[in-house]
């Protein structure tokens, strides 16, 4: 297994870069933009790297970090993600950002992602969180229409966004949109201190 390549680029197409060694061997290998736009034609590089075999190809993947390569790694073992998937979120976004998105629960920051739809982003929250050891919280991914009207009412009625979503959290999901924002009231009115 190919796990770092050392040597000189000496081309550079689309995403793909020819890296010649040493010993004279040249290897294409797709690289993130960060990796293009920090590295010229003609410079030393040395990546760490991942190779992917296929009944139909062979692709070798670049990286600046082993950290890059193990999160890479992370991303195919979710469900519905290949390699080139996993590869399109590493080069979009930040490992923090991705983290963050994570712990926030955030289905929009992948939804953004090129080529990733809510279910696979769903699939990537879930299986990262505990990978990551974060909190999740499932209720907050499967908001209905009127669970969002009971959020905004929250809002509209003086709590801040974070405090009507733990108020939502903590009352019954049963009953009319009128009962469900009276047991938000209720809830907040004799939790003050920990809202």
């Amino acid at each position: 297994m190919i796990g770092k390549i050392k040597g000189k680029l000496i081309e550079i197409e689309g995403n793909k870069g020819l890296i010649e060694t040493n010993s004279g061997l040249s290897y294409e290998v797709v690289l993130i933009p960060s990796i293009i736009s920090k590295y010229p034609i003609n410079s030393n590089i040395n990546l760490y790297s991942k190779l992917i075999i296929r009944e139909d190809s062979q692709t070798l993947y670049g990286f600046e970090s082993k950290e890059q390569v193990n999160f890479f790694n992370d991303l195919m073992s979710v469900p519905g993600v290949g390699p080139k998937l996993a590869f399109t979120v590493i080069s979009f976004s930040d490992k923090n950002e991705i983290i963050k998105a994570v712990q926030a629960n955030d289905i929009n920051f992948f939804s953004k992602i090129p080529g990733l739809g809510k279910k696979t982003s769903l699939k990537i929250i879930v299986e990262l969180s505990s990978k990551l050891e974060s909190a999740i919280n499932l209720t907050k991914l499967y908001l209905s229409e009127e669970d969002k009207m009971v959020i905004e009412a929250l809002v509209s009625l003086g709590f801040k966004s974070k405090e009507a979503k733990e108020i939502f959290n903590n009352i019954p999901k049963r009953g009319t949109l009128e009962e469900k924002i009276k047991h938000g009231i209720k809830y907040a009115t004799s939790n003050k201190k920990k809202l």
